[in-house]
């Protein structure tokens, strides 16, 4: 029953636009503002962890592969959503790239790479922005919790970068008292203390183990951020407390905008793109795809909302051309189902009067360890939706163990209809459709945090007009599985999760799309990954597209070889077909404006300029953390070391799908005039300004990110990734035929390495290369220099 809200971009997508400015303003405006109307005076966020692997379940939560971009956008987005007086608690510090064992696993990384990727983008966030409060990872870091952990605590944070945030956990993820205490974490969360209480603190004290002292210097903390958020958004704290929804046309303008700023343009042979339809002669579009109808605007877990609108790309499109005035038919095909779990169902569910969703009845049990409900209801409340993820959001004063029964009426088909239900439960749970038991949830599963069941389903004959009931009995307490059969109270992850779906023939699902292809002028095939696939909590196990995807892309292409594939996901996927697609654009996940910002790409009222935020590679294979990727009796081993995304592909001179930072536009770039000034040095700091002309040989205006790379001394005796990206900037709407000189600033961090037998970073005489272009990709590289240092030093601290 969450309020309706704004839903951005996710982080892959807000950094595949390299655009500090743009981010900054989103934060200030849309992200400031959005807390302010919840009520929230500290926004969880945010995420920079590094996207090692795009297994990951959260990648998509993470801005990049890269730590300097990561960074850069990172302090970007802090700097704006604390200027409109709102914390950030930028997240998770550190090490936090995996879902699978999350809680136990141990980040056992090299010291170098610690400083060098997974801690820069916090460092750069801390050195441009301060963030107001930093949230601790789950995982360990090198053998000890990040909670507990003095070493990234206090010795890195706090004494050598200075930071005075207050430093909380994430939710439940405080292993102790006195560790963590002593260690410097202020604050244990989501508040409901399970190991800060007063009889533990002061059983703590008592013993010795930790100092009243200490204590007050952690509590302090809190109260100077409460004293910040304050003054900040005084507002907040004289508000009533509730929580709104509204938006401006101007809100919308901006997350339109943002969406399709972030959009990739990855192949566009012939110039299929953009597609105007009276130019080109298109007289019928086929629309074909499991996510084109599909409400796909998020990863999932703690990333997903309910959004307070939302544009999907088949809507998105059809304005698109209607805004053309063109005539051009538009037919439809889903081609493959893309689904993990049966869509919900909040949309097909009414409640006796006439609400959309159903009605929740609310029972206490007899006793804390009873397991029978009482017969009348504590309370009964209008539920909006049909995956319920409860947490603590139960009713006050209901038992230990309690029963929620859930009831509502399935809209009438206009045919008889064979449909299948599908239910998961963090707990057990039970299903009847019109008093026809249909699943028992029993087996363990993934949803819910690791907490639900494996997805039960069953099917039912609809029968034509006839609104069936349906009815679920749920309760907080885990059924017994063959494989765990503790029958666990579930007292804060507890949820439930209906869906279903009409049973259709995937081979005729796909004989239609393939029917609707070869009658088109031009197929856009919208494909990709869901919430379900990429989500908090586990992790995926394969880059491949969901069930029949790829065959349905191949089977298209044969039909109709004008066919442009988009793609919709938060991290890199595998793309089999790419080499015989005419046009692919990678679109990741881009909140309540989806199919607005792709029909503005596709129909070219925006000219794209996203760039890839991180390698897509041909195979799992060659991931840089392929091998080394799972929890080794808790132990996961960064065994890439300093080679994690595209370093790890140009040092091993391995050819990747896409490369990081490539991005192309409706206009063509040429890049020249390759200059560096002469370094200044000033106490223990260089400055290098590098200036690039770029021309839009082109047709039409069009944006571009020039970006910046170097390359260290071959002198040096350690080993250094070949490439690493030290600056970009934006270009932005340069006419066609027009040049702009831009300027980019290297500093101390774009020449220097940790030197852990000194603990300290180090900036090496010699003679480095930088390289300027569109991309990481050799041919895009176009433009080369050297760079002289003649004076070395070293530092600690920023």
């Amino acid at each position: 029953m969450g309020t309706p809200a704004k839903c951005l971009p996710s982080s892959t997508a807000i950094g595949a636009t390299f655009d500090p400015a743009l981010i900054e303003e989103v934060g200030r405006k849309l992200l400031a503002e959005e807390c302010k109307l919840k009520a929230a005076s500290v926004l969880l966020a945010p995420t920079c962890n590094i996207q090692r692997n795009p297994l990951g379940g959260r990648s998509f939560e993470s801005f990049s592969e890269d730590p300097y971009l990561s960074g850069m956008i990172a302090a970007a987005y802090v700097k704006g959503v604390q200027s409109g007086g709102i914390a950030t608690a930028i997240k998770h510090f550190t090490g936090n790239d995996k879902e699978d064992d999350r809680m136990a696993y141990d980040s056992v990384m090299s010291e170098r790479a610690l400083r060098e990727i997974y801690l820069m983008p916090f460092m750069l966030a801390q050195k441009h922005a301060q963030p107001w409060s930093f949230m601790t990872a789950y995982n360990r870091v090198n053998g000890t919790h990040a909670s507990e952990n003095t070493h990234l605590l206090q010795d890195i944070l706090r004494k050598e970068w200075g930071s005075d945030a207050l430093v909380m956990s994430d939710w439940f993820g405080v292993y102790s008292i006195d560790h963590a205490i002593n260690a410097g974490l202020d604050l244990e969360m989501p508040g409901t203390n399970k190991w800060r209480t007063l009889d533990l603190m002061n059983r703590s004290i008592q013993s010795r183990k930790i100092t009243a002292r200490t204590v007050k210097e952690r509590a302090k903390k809190v109260l100077e951020l409460t004293q910040k958020c304050a003054q900040g958004a005084p507002e907040i704290l004289d508000g009533d407390g509730l929580e709104y929804t509204r938006e401006s046309e101007s809100d919308k303008a901006l997350m339109r905008s943002l969406a399709a700023q972030s959009i990739v343009l990855l192949k566009n042979d012939n110039g299929l793109l953009p597609l105007k339809p009276k130019e080109q002669g298109l007289k019928k579009i086929a629309i074909v795809g499991g996510n084109a109808k599909a409400v796909v605007l998020s990863g999932g877990g703690s990333a997903s909302l309910k959004p307070s609108y939302f544009i999907s790309p088949y809507e998105g499109i059809l304005n698109a051309l209607g805004e053309n005035d063109s005539n051009v038919e538009v037919t439809y095909s889903e081609g493959a189902r893309a689904y993990k779990t049966m869509p919900t169902l909040e949309f097909d569910l009414l409640t006796e009067d006439g609400k959309k969703g159903w009605t929740g009845y609310w029972y206490a049990h007899q006793s804390d360890d009873s397991m029978t409900p009482l017969s009348e209801p504590i309370k009964t409340q209008y539920i909006d939706e049909t995956k319920i993820f409860i947490s603590t959001s139960y009713p006050a004063g209901i038992t230990h163990r309690w029963t929620l029964k859930l009831k509502g009426q399935l809209k009438p088909r206009e045919q008889d209809t064979l449909f299948e239900f599908g239910l998961i439960a963090a707990g057990r749970a039970k299903t009847t459709i019109s008093s026809s038991i249909t699943g028992l949830s029993k087996r363990r599963g993934e949803a819910f945090f690791g907490s639900g069941s494996e997805e039960e389903k069953g099917t039912y004959q609809l029968k034509a007009g006839v609104s069936h009931s349906i009815f679920v009995e749920y309760c907080n307490v885990r059924a017994p599985a063959d494989t765990d059969p503790n029958e666990m109270v579930m007292d804060s992850n507890p949820g439930i999760r209906l869906g279903g779906a009409e049973v259709q023939d995937p081979d005729e699902l796909m004989e239609s799309a393939v029917r609707l292809a070869k009658e088109a002028d031009v197929v856009v095939a919208v494909v990709g990954l869901n919430a379900d696939w990429e989500t908090e909590g586990y992790d995926r196990t394969t880059l491949a597209l969901p069930g029949r995807t790829d065959e349905l892309v191949s089977k298209i292409l044969q039909a109709n070889p004008k066919t442009v594939v988009v793609t919709q996901s938060g991290s890199s996927i595998t793309m089999p077909w790419a080499d015989d697609v005419p046009a692919i654009v990678h679109s990741w996940y881009l909140g309540n404006a989806t199919g607005e910002a792709i029909g503005d790409v596709l129909t070219g009222k925006v000219n794209p300029s996203g760039k890839l935020s991180l390698t897509f590679p041909k195979r799992l294979e060659d991931v840089p953390s392929y091998g080394h990727f799972h929890s080794e009796n808790g132990q996961l081993r960064y065994g890439e070391d300093l080679f994690v995304g595209y370093k790890h592909f140009h040092q091993r001179k391995i050819s990747p799908l896409f490369h990081f930072g490539q991005g192309l536009s409706y206009t063509t770039f040429q890049y020249s005039d390759l200059k560096l000034s002469k370094p200044t040095y000033s106490e223990n700091d260089v400055s290098i300004t590098a200036s690039v002309t770029v021309t839009n040989t082109g047709d039409v205006a069009g944006s571009d990110v020039v970006q910046l790379y170097v390359t260290f001394p071959t002198t040096s005796e350690l080993t250094h990734p070949p490439l690493m990206l030290k600056a970009f900037a934006k270009v932005r709407d340069l006419a066609s035929g027009k040049s702009e000189a831009v300027n980019l600033q290297l500093d101390k961090y774009a020449v220097s390495y940790w030197e852990d037998r000194i603990s300290r970073w180090v900036v090496e005489s010699g003679e480095y290369v930088v390289r300027a272009g569109r991309s990481s990709a050799p041919e895009d590289l176009t433009l080369e220099t050297k760079l002289i240092l003649d004076q070395g030093f070293e530092w600690n601290g920023l």
